[in-house]
């Protein structure tokens, strides 16, 4: 790709295609909510949303900011 112009912008054109924005912003979206929902885990390691109504919270909070975090990678990406 750096060997010359031409191979430089042919990786552009291939790195800046539907496919390959899909498929990065999937592994983000993935990447986001395990992220998010490790961090519930060692709340939860620590005492904290153990309790069933605990966890019926934490798990939509984990929903919510794991959907706020993927809209934001997807405005990112775009």
């Amino acid at each position: 790709s750096l060997e010359s112009e031409s191979g430089f912008v042919l990786v552009q054109e291939l790195l800046s295609g539907l496919i390959v924005k899909l498929l990065t912003w999937a592994v983000i979206a993935c990447l986001i909510y395990h992220f998010i929902a490790g961090c519930k885990h060692l709340l939860m390691d620590l005492g904290i949303g153990e309790t069933n109504e605990g966890a019926q919270i934490g798990s939509g909070l984990v929903v919510v900011f794991s959907a706020v975090g993927i809209l934001i990678a997807g405005v990112w990406i775009w």
